[in-house]
Parts: C-alpha cells; structure tokens; sequence
C-alpha cells in the first residue's frame, strides 16, 4: 500500500511540474471575475463546501488524467470527457496528449485516505490550475464526477484568450451519501417503456446521483421479460397494456443492455416479478398457475387485487423457480423484488406460505429477497427487505424481525401521483403531491422507522396513466429530483427555500436533455439559452 502512495503522489507531482512547465510558456493567467462554489446550484448538496474564490479556466489546453492501474478509473474520466464534448462541443483528452498543449489538469485519482470512508465517498480539489477528484473507487469518483459537471458553466466567458474559456469555480468539496440506496421504480408493466426511454431514465437519474432503479417487470396488465423455459408469458401475457394498446417486452439480450448501460453508470437494478397477487397477465399465458382454477382473459383495466397464483401447487414453484433462476442469472445486483403487494384474494395463511416458500428460492440463487410491506406478514428472514408503501403497520413488524426498510411511502414519494388537480396525467388515491411537499419530510425520521432500519429512499413510478416517455417525465421530473438531495444529503443541509433556488436553475440541464418536465409556479425557473434542438443541430 506504500508503495501505492508514493507512486500516486509522484504522478501528481509530474503532473502539477508539467503545468508550471506550461504556465511559464504561456501567456499570463487570466483573472476571472470572482466565484463563490457555495453558491452553485448543486443536487444533491454535497456534504461541505470550503470556496475559494478563484476559477479553474476549462479549455482546449486542458486535459484528464486518471490512475491507470485502478479499475474503472479511465472509464470514469472518458465518461467525464465525453460529457463535456456533449454539452461544450470541446475534446479533452484523457491519459494521452491532445493535439493542443496542455496547461491545466482535471486529475482523477483512486485515493488511500481513510476520510474517505464509504465507496461513494470523494473530495474534489478545484485551483487555477488544476482539479483534483480524489476517491477510494471508481464509483466514488463517478459520483464526484456528476459534482464536477453541474458545475462547468453552460456558456464560456469573454476573456482576451484567443479560445473560448469555461471558469469552474475553485474550492473544495467533500461529500459521502447519508443513504446507500437511493433509488426510482420505473413500472413497465402497466404500459410498456422501450429499452432507449429506460437509458434515458438512467442517464438523468445518475445524473443526480441516484444509484437504482428498480424495474417492475410483470403485473395484471402484462409480463415485460422474456422467460426462455416459459415462452408464452411474452407472447401471450407481454401482448396488451393498460388501455388495449400494443404492449411489448424485453428479451433477455434487450434487458442486458439495460444492466449493462446501468453498471456504466454505477446503477443497480433491480428486478420485479410481482406475486402471488398482479398475476393476471402470468396466469393468462399459463392457466394452470391461477388459483380460482378458472382460465382468465387478458386485462386492460388498472383495478388491482382481484388475481391470485395458487399458493399450495408444486408445479407453481417449479415456474417461480424458472423465473428467479433465469433473470438472477442476468441480473449481477444482490436484489430480487416479489412483489407481495395488494393480494386481497389470497388467504392470509396461503400469503405467508407462499412468501416464505419463494424468499427460500430467491435466496438458491443467490439474492437477497425484497417485498412490499405486506411480507413481513409472513415468517421472513432478517436479510430479506421490507418496502414501505402503505402500512406503518407492517413497518414495524418489520423492524421487529430485524429487516431493512426501503422508504417508499406512497402520500410523499409516489411520482404517479398528479401535482395538483390540474395536473394532466397521475392519480391522487395517495395524495396531491406538489414539489414542495415531495421535498418538506425527513427520511430519518419517518413515522418512528429507526434510521439504523432504513436501507435507502425510492420514488416509484407507476404507469397507469402514461404511455410514452413525455408523460414519463412530466411526472418523474421535477420531483425525483428533490427525493435524490432527501436521499444522498444530510438533513441539516436540506432547506426548501434554498433548494427551489438551486431547482430553478436545473432547467438549462433538463432542456438540453429533452426533458419534458412540469413547470411547477412554485419554481421560478430559470430560462435556457439554447433549446435541445438547437444543441443537437449545432
């Protein structure tokens, strides 16, 4: 490990002498109007900010370097490289020369610091010259990555270089995640969402740190994974959606891009086969699996609760046992999701054998079981994962079987839920929920929950109302944002009054991804100067 430390803290050294080197071939450094780093619009707010009033000049002269003999590391500083070419029409070179001399360094370097303390956990050192990001791990330095890009400014600076120039403000940023899982459910069920739109959703959800997303894959209204032992869930259950519109559904190699553009991007997913209840869709294409012995017809309605599988049937677990074996086997995250919820027709006593009997399969293969709150009705395993949604009820038992909880409760994070009343798409079963109110609660201090019991915080998206990616986002988007600060930034930093300021000006960003977000009138919102259009004909 010395070793390790001298050789990193040489490369450094030759790195900061070869910008002295340059500086002095150069013309005089340019004075930037002061900056103040504590005054960006940063989501979620970082742990502690120190300014310093100076500003690093991105350029063509600037290059990225990264700790070559660390996993990750150069993926990590292309990904950065490429995010500015995107956003400034700039090539920044990384771990090689450029065309252009260098004369300041964006460093990204797998630290030893024992400060650094959890995997996500980084420090980023910004000077005139230089920007240092230091971390234990490659995802450590992605999430200071997302820190280093809400920062570079959308337009450069007249100044009398030749070049145009982008002031980042200098300081020093050390930030840690108050929650290791903080996530979004994107519900592909009800209507069905193509593999393009669910990268896009992981591409603005990294974005703000959000480090899951939670799939939920089968429902009454269709089945959205192929099953290569059980061909007919897609051909018949993966048919129709909410509505009688198309459907549709991922084959195995379709949802392995999925995972794979999510591990890019230091996402977990997780997926969800949801039972014994929401199985309308299962049991069409397999009649044999439904409980009331009847042959059911394809559904398109969104009342839920009235479809059961027949708990005490073998034959029953030998095709759960071919689901969990077949998608684990494609799923590399520690999560299988079962669902459990709302499964009003099946008896109490055959809802709990059913739960215990499936927690055993999903642990064969190797995952850690996670359910609604109603699970922890059954006799489960402290290791497996209660998600609050509805019952403090259940909560509690939960904690008293010595389980995680996941945050979920539907009156405060469930995106489907419409604005207002004049919202154009959502329900309000749960409640109105407007931005404000989505961000005003303490995950920490939630109905009791102890915060040792809480894994993390997710705001599901439920479908029964959207069909396409616009209304996706117009429900998801402000306000999944505000659960991402709830979920990675520590309640003495969390101000809603400070946090509409710094929202506002996320429109510039939402704007030049397309997003079709809900202008709330409780955001004064900021105005971009570019539409997305214009960027991409540029």
């Amino acid at each position: 490990m010395f070793k390790s430390i001298i050789t990193r803290a040489l490369t450094i050294l030759f790195l900061c002498a070869v910008v002295i080197a340059c500086q002095e071939e150069k013309k005089k450094r340019i004075n930037f109007p002061p900056t103040d780093l504590a005054k960006e619009n940063l989501i979620p707010k970082p742990l502690k900010i120190i300014p310093t009033n100076m500003a690093f000049g991105l350029d063509r002269y600037t290059a990225i370097y990264t700790t070559q003999d660390a996993k990750g590391f150069s993926e990590v500083g292309q990904f950065l490289a490429d995010k500015i070419k995107a956003k400034l029409d700039l090539d920044v070179p990384v771990n090689s020369e450029g065309e252009e001399p260098i004369e300041r360094i964006i460093y990204i370097n797998q630290s030893d610091s024992l400060e650094l303390n959890s995997t996500e956990a980084y420090q980023l050192y910004i000077t005139q010259d230089s920007v240092i990001l230091n971390s234990n791990t490659a995802e450590g330095a992605f999430r200071g990555i997302q820190t280093l890009r809400q920062i570079i400014p959308e337009e450069s600076i007249d100044t009398l270089a030749e070049q145009r120039i982008w002031p980042i403000p200098s300081g020093m940023i050390t930030d840690n995640p108050n929650f290791g899982f903080r996530g979004s459910m994107l519900d592909v069920a009800r209507h069905f969402f193509s593999v393009e739109d669910v990268k896009k959703y992981i591409d603005l959800l990294s974005y703000y740190k959000i480090n899951v997303l939670h799939l939920h894959l089968s429902d009454d209204q269709g089945w959205r994974i192929e099953i290569k032992s059980w061909p007919k869930l897609t051909e018949i259950g993966g048919s129709t959606e909410v509505g009688g519109e198309a459907g549709g559904f991922f084959n195995q190699e379709d949802y392995k891009e999925i995972v794979a553009y999510a591990t890019k991007h230091y996402m977990t997913i997780i997926p969800e086969i949801d039972m014994p209840g929401h199985t309308n869709a299962a049991s069409v294409s397999y009649p044999f699996l439904n409980g009331n012995g009847k042959t059911p017809k394809l559904y398109e309605g969104t009342r839920v609760g009235f479809s059961t599988f027949d708990t005490r049937k073998d034959t029953v677990y030998s095709f759960i046992d071919d689901v969990v074996r077949e998608i684990s086997a494609i799923t590399p995250g520690p999560y299988f999701h079962i669902g459990g919820d709302e499964s009003h027709v099946t008896k109490k006593n055959d809802y709990i054998y059913f739960v215990e009997k499936v927690e055993k399969i999903v642990q064969k293969y190797g995952k850690r079981m996670i359910g609604w709150d109603e699970i922890a009705s059954a006799e489960v395993d402290s290791t497996s994962i209660s998600q609050y949604w509805s019952s403090g009820k259940n909560a509690q038992k939960a904690i008293k079987r010595g389980m995680k909880v996941i945050l979920s409760p539907a009156k405060k994070t469930y995106l489907d839920m419409q604005y207002d009343t004049l919202s154009k798409h959502g329900l309000h079963w749960a409640a109105y929920i407007p931005v404000d109110s989505a961000y005003v609660w303490t995950p920490e201090e939630y109905e009791g929950i102890p915060m040792e019991n809480i894994l993390g915080v997710e705001a599901p998206l439920w479908s029964e109302t959207i069909s396409n990616i616009d209304e996706l986002e117009y429900l998801a988007f402000p306000r999944v944002i505000g659960y991402s600060e709830l979920s990675w930034s520590i309640k003495e930093n969390r101000d809603w009054e400070n946090f509409k300021i710094r929202l506002a000006n996320q429109a510039p960003y939402l704007d030049r991804m397309d997003v079709k977000f809900y202008a709330s009138p409780k955001i004064d919102w900021k105005k971009s100067k570019y539409t997305y259009e214009e960027i991409k004909k540029d």
